[in-house]
């Protein structure tokens, strides 16, 4: 694993070393972070948007295998909200398409587990990150995990500014010098000191995210199906990450109503991605006309719900309580 300066740039890493071709495409989901494309469109890749599974909210493998041609270099899969996308499925997909490389964007994942493997160690590449806003954080950064030995070496030089330097150190050559691509990825000591302390914290950090999320499922459970409300789906082989808290509302009219009703009892709930196929750059780099249906559909009535790690039983209650409020006067 190589700490970076963030999970874009391990993904831009990462697609540094899939040597991509003109002609070439990715296979990425719309509903994620720009990052997740923009990785990729910057090596010369034009992008396949995937459809999402209403379920996890992660690439649809039926939608995935209609994409699939003899272009596709990579998939990017995303684990939204710490939990594992349909990877059987898109495993299924891929079985005879080894050429083909995995690349988990694990941004949300971490300490996750699916079918007992950890969320990050099922692709060729696994990105992870440490912003602020994620469960373990240094303020800004990331890594790229390499699952496959062979990566190993280029990946260093990569890393290093297109320098054999870690060679040179290794007593593995007599001088370094500049032998490939490549930027300054690396994470600076001071964050990664922090990084250390927040993953010597990890057990009550993520102790704390799940008390929050179960605690949202205890008070939102009994009205959920009366009130018209999704609550968050977890396959019974994914183990969560804990990272977020979300909900499906009926309608993008709901929610906008909600939001709004919730934002005057002083309570900040927002949504999240706007749709990757929709934007400016999205159909610019798009190898073709994209139709993503779900993605649609679900990102326009997701609220996602105050969550961090010091909230508390009383916190959690008043939010859920306003939230439900809300949706009976509806």
């Amino acid at each position: 694993m190589l700490l970076t300066t963030s999970c874009t740039a391990a993904l831009e890493m990462s697609a540094i070393l899939l040597d991509l071709q003109p002609g070439e495409t990715v296979i990425v989901p719309s509903f994620t972070f720009v990052s997740s494309a923009l990785a990729f469109t910057r090596e010369g890749a034009r992008i396949l948007f995937c459809d999402i599974e209403p379920e996890t909210l992660g690439p649809d493998p039926r939608h995935l295998a209609e994409l699939l041609d003899d272009t596709v270099r990579a998939v990017v899969v995303v684990h939204y909200a710490g939990v594992a996308c349909d990877m059987a499925g898109i495993r299924e997909v891929l079985r005879d398409r080894p050429d083909v490389a995995v690349v988990e964007d694990n941004a949300h994942g971490l300490f996750g587990r699916w079918r007992d493997q950890p969320l990050g160690s099922l692709g060729r590449f696994a990105t992870l990150s440490f912003h602020e806003t994620k469960n373990i954080v240094c303020g800004e950064g990331g890594a790229l995990v390499l699952n496959n030995p062979e990566d190993v070496d280029r990946a260093w030089v990569v890393y290093d500014k297109g320098t054999d330097r870690r060679a040179f150190f290794l007593g593995q050559v007599d001088k370094y010098s500049w032998r490939d691509t490549g930027s300054s990825f690396g994470l600076a000591d001071t964050l990664a000191a922090y990084l250390l302390g927040q993953l010597e914290q990890r057990e009550t950090i993520q102790a704390k995210r799940r008390a929050v999320y179960e605690g949202y499922l205890e008070a939102l459970s009994p009205r959920a199906d009366e009130l018209g409300l999704r609550l968050p789906v977890v396959p019974e082989d994914c183990e969560p990450a804990y990272h977020l808290f979300h909900v499906i509302l009926p309608s993008h009219e709901t929610r906008t109503r909600v939001m709004g009703e919730l934002r005057e009892e002083g309570i900040s709930t927002v949504f999240h991605y706007v749709p990757l196929h929709d934007s400016v750059a999205g159909q610019r780099f798009a190898a073709r006309t994209p139709e993503c249906p779900v993605t649609s559909d679900l990102s326009s009535r997701l609220l996602r719900l105050p969550f961090h790690n010091n909230l508390s039983a009383g916190d959690i209650e008043r939010v859920a309580d306003s939230l439900m409020r809300s949706l009976e006067r509806g």
